[in-house]
């Protein structure tokens, strides 16, 4: 019986368009599954189900997810975890990947003369009122354009060419950038994703391990289905042990001009 699933053109480069079709006719496809993202129980038989396709770098995974929780996609993975996750679940090891479908990288940040890690800190920030999901960005160094000989840092610049605004007072709530989204999946952080081409979406940042969130954190934006998403350059927020340090930290960063933000809908759980 032909399932109600999503197979993105990510996925379907992946794993090649006659598994796609296949799945899509309902071979290989399980009609009940387990939703990878809120590990409650799905029915591609009876709901829209996204395919969600874990990649480490020899072998690769196919999941499923209700589609309201995330939408389908290639998430990359340490091959350790997705070893550690297949064994957990099966007692096996996963299957090799087949020869020439390897992920395309994530695309590397420029810098001067390397190529710069960006941190990224979870943590409730109190605006309105309310306390809202938010990831605090800051790489370990300056960032340059592509192909720039220049010494400035471009971090914040690049940002708001792509749809960032400046804080100016970090009572007031950043507005919704389009396109944008931080992708849960099992409960962890893999990405924050950006517009693409064709209406797609592409990994701006993505864990080497996808990054554990408190209880706090995922019940805020489970509840808000909305991430804030605060960046500045190296150097500026530093590694706070608290969230009122992380606050005050943002709000001096904010009254020099050196924070930019925006909000982004969550995708997953």
């Amino acid at each position: 019986m032909p399932r109600m699933l999503d197979v993105s053109d990510d996925v379907r480069a992946e794993i090649g368009d006659e598994e796609a079709d296949r799945l899509l006719a309902g071979g290989d496809a399980p009609g009940s599954y387990d939703c990878t993202s809120c590990r409650t129980p799905g029915d591609s038989e009876q709901e829209r189900t996204s395919t969600v396709l874990f990649v480490g770098e020899e072998t690769a995974v196919l999941a499923f997810a209700h589609a309201t929780c995330i939408p389908s996609q290639v998430v990359p993975v340490s091959e350790e975890q997705l070893q550690g996750a297949v064994r957990s679940i099966t007692g096996e090891d996963a299957a090799p990947r087949t020869p020439g479908s390897n992920p395309s990288p994530a695309t590397p940040v420029p810098t001067r003369d390397r190529q710069a890690t960006l941190g990224i800190t979870c943590g409730l920030v109190l605006v309105e009122g309310d306390l809202r999901p938010a990831l605090v960005v800051e790489p370990d160094g300056p960032i340059a354009r592509p192909g720039s000989t220049s010494l400035d840092d471009d971090f914040l610049p690049l940002l708001l060419e792509q749809g960032f605004h400046p804080v100016t007072d970090m009572n007031q709530l950043p507005a919704l950038n389009p396109g944008w989204s931080a992708l849960l999946a099992m409960g962890k952080l893999h990405a924050v994703l950006q517009p693409g081409t064709a209406g797609s979406q592409a990994a701006w940042w993505q864990a080497h391990q996808p990054l554990a969130v408190s209880d706090g954190w995922r019940a805020a934006a489970n509840k808000a289905q909305t991430v804030l998403m605060y960046a500045a350059p190296a150097g500026t927020i530093g590694h706070q042990p608290r969230e009122d340090l992380m606050r005050q930290a943002l709000e001096e960063a904010a009254a020099k001009g050196a924070l930019v933000a925006a909000a982004m809908p969550l995708a997953g759980t």
